[in-house]
């Protein structure tokens, strides 16, 4: 007994080297908060404090093997703003706004976890809800432009056709009406300059005249009138973070959609549009069943 016990603290510091120190930074919001309170909760056993971007200097100052998670799009600009630092896993970016700040760059010492939902599972939903649909009206601008090969890409095993329409003015009524005539349901790309608050009463008012759906872009136009959008919740995130803060940072992939995700749906709009009521755990695992396997 007395070898198992010198035995037990010898080794007892070799446990101890495998925690981590994880560092969350962001704007000091509630949700951001909520968020860091939560992931502390899931890995008592590393040392995860939160930090704002207030209380940071540069990223080079930060000791070299911190697990840095950036919280928001202020988080990931300071990252941004020096290429020396630690690695750091960027969460509540979307396709659009990484495009903004990158371009086609994607820095070695950053992991972008896409906010917004994978287009080809869009493109599912779609699919799965409306199976007569085969033209997909979408709006693009100048910056989401650049999804819509993906897109094409996306739709073509699925026999879909993409019907895109560029919409460099929202103010603009005439993109929208032309492919409202020339489509079967709409898809909304998560771009912020063409779907938010200002563009959300036309787009709706405009798509249900013509009896037509609205796929996406996200939850929030879901609860203000469209049809349902597929979106990962903040445990479908804490999951991802997990997994990837128990690899080292060079196995980080560069970016990353969550597998696990739900769907919101909205029944009013179901009912108002002659669909059957939208069953979102059938869905979520209807789609599930034709993700691509790893």
């Amino acid at each position: 007994m007395a070898l198992l016990l010198r035995l037990l603290l010898c080794l007892w510091p070799l446990g101890s080297l495998s925690a981590s120190e994880i560092l969350l930074v962001g704007e000091d919001q509630p949700g951001v908060r909520n968020f860091a309170q939560a992931l502390q909760e899931r890995r008592s056993h590393d040392q995860v404090r939160f930090q704002s971007i207030a209380e940071l200097t540069r990223p080079d100052q930060l000791k070299a093997d911190v697990r840095l998670v950036l919280l928001d799009t202020v988080a990931l600009d300071w990252r941004l703003g020096q290429h020396n630092g630690p690695p750091a896993l960027a969460m509540r970016i979307s396709r659009v706004q990484a495009e903004q700040r990158l371009g086609k760059s994607r820095p070695g010492y950053l992991t972008l976890l896409w906010s917004d939902p994978p287009m080809a599972r869009q493109l599912r939903l779609a699919r799965y809800l409306l199976p007569q649909a085969q033209r997909i009206g979408v709006l693009y601008g100048e910056h989401s432009r650049f999804l819509l090969d993906e897109l094409r890409q996306a739709a073509r095993p699925l026999g879909l056709e993409i019907v895109a329409e560029d919409w460099p003015d929202p103010r603009d009524s005439r993109p929208l009406q032309h492919l409202l005539g020339t489509s079967d349901v709409l898809l909304g790309l998560d771009d912020p300059q063409l779907y938010n608050s200002k563009t959300a009463k036309n787009l709706l008012l405009s798509s249900y005249s013509r009896q037509m759906a609205l796929i996406g872009p996200n939850v929030g136009f879901v609860r203000a009138g469209a049809l349902a959008s597929t979106y990962s919740d903040q445990e479908d995130w804490l999951s991802v973070l997990d997994q990837l803060l128990d690899q080292p940072p060079a196995r980080w992939p560069r970016s990353l959609y969550p597998a696990s995700f739900g769907v919101s749906g909205n029944q009013q709009v179901a009912r108002a549009l002659g669909l059957e009521p939208i069953d979102p755990n059938a869905t979520a695992k209807a789609l599930a069943e034709g993700e691509p396997k790893p």
